[in-house]
């Protein structure tokens, strides 16, 4: 009975396109519809409904991770429909789970509105590129479209070391293999030590969260490979400063330097609810010229966000730029924009202001290369 229940749940998220589908007891399943939480018309779900639905999809191995350690999580196959990343949990002594749908097709840098200018990034002999924001902004879609990028375009080795693997590469001009974390090697500094034995081109690092890993990861992009990494940072100038404060205080002149060298750009995204329904991103992109690598070793950081603003010619762009384009586009609600933006306050005002058709004069500027083109 439960298979044939979650089956048809998943049928539900796979149709309607929905990001989430939430079980819990004492209410029916919810899903995530373009940012709202919204109740399906079923009947409520018992505990021992939750616990056969959490039986028909969860591993052995992962059963008996949520017993001794109250949470679990996996990634499994629904057909060939879509995939699915689900985390097990228990509260109030009771099963809940949260599966998020991972689309199985790639989109596009146009579809997903990516800056152009990464694809030259990207295709660099070696350097560290990083895709940041807060949990479910879009970064596992953006790396897997980059990814994908390369895959059609020039003949790498490729690894990825992900918790849990999300999207699925098929070899195509690139040989790919994909490694999970506690499945095929316990940790991402263990992960990381050995990729580099593998004769790659491109790795892709699921999580920088610890010294060990950010340390590793910014040897191998210095040592001629190109390192994809992810970290819950919002902003490049915050990234920065981030992964610098994570290695103690008498190491961390010498990590400016070896950073400054290895980075060769920052994108950091949001996701917002899009009128009338659907989610648009928005994307701050830091480009490392030898002027903001200068900023980096110097430990003059709190200068980049200035600089993202006059390296307009190199393709970066602010978030708030951004943010205020969508809002300016008729894209995004005012709220929505103001409510992700990095500067809430000073994006606000700008809002205000363009209201009253005083545009800032870049706004007026952009407004004319517009009209030109």
């Amino acid at each position: 009975m439960a298979n044939l229940q979650i089956d048809k749940l998943l049928e539900t998220v796979v149709r309607e396109r929905v990001s989430d589908l939430h079980i819990t007891s004492g209410q029916p399943p919810v899903v995530r519809m373009s940012g709202h939480m919204v109740r399906l018309e079923t009947k409520s779900l018992e505990a021992e409904d939750t616990v056969a639905l959490m039986k028909s999809i969860t591993p052995e191995r992962n059963q008996q991770e949520l017993q001794e350690m109250g949470g679990t999580d996996f990634g499994f196959a629904f057909g060939d429909k879509a995939r699915f990343r689900v985390a097990v949990f228990k509260q109030r002594g009771h099963v809940g789970m949260v599966l998020r749908r991972i689309p199985n097709e790639f989109l596009t840098f146009e579809q997903l509105g990516l800056p152009p200018v990464i694809r030259d990034l990207i295709m660099r002999p070696r350097g560290l590129f990083l895709v940041t924001g807060p949990t479910g902004s879009g970064k596992t879609t953006s790396l897997a479209s980059m990814i994908n990028y390369l895959n059609d375009t020039i003949d790498h080795h490729i690894i990825t070391l992900e918790d849990p693997i999300e999207y699925y590469h098929k070899h195509k001009k690139c040989t790919i293999n994909q490694r999970e974390i506690g499945v095929d090697v316990p940790d991402f500094p263990e992960a990381l030590r050995r990729a580099l034995r593998m004769d790659p081109d491109v790795i892709l690092v699921g999580e920088m969260r610890d010294l060990a890993t950010i340390s590793a990861a910014i040897t191998a992009a210095e040592t001629g490979h190109v390192v994809f990494g992810t970290l819950h940072t919002t902003g490049a100038q915050g990234t920065v400063d981030r992964i610098i404060d994570v290695f103690p205080t008498n190491q961390q002149e010498q990590i400016r330097t070896q950073l400054s060298v290895a980075i060769i750009g920052i994108l950091s995204q949001a996701l917002l609810p899009k009128k009338p329904k659907g989610l648009v991103a928005a994307y701050e992109l830091l480009v490392v010229t030898p002027a903001i690598a200068n900023l980096i070793r110097e430990a003059k950081t709190y200068r980049i966000n200035s600089s993202i603003q006059t390296g307009k010619k190199f393709g970066m762009q602010l978030l708030d730029d951004a943010l205020f384009n969508l809002w300016k586009n008729g894209l995004c609600e005012e709220d929505s924009v103001v409510f992700k933006s990095n500067n809430p306050g000073e994006l606000k005002a700008r809002i205000m202001r363009a209201k009253k058709g005083l545009f800032d004069e870049e706004d007026e500027e952009e407004d004319e290369e517009g009209e030109e083109k």
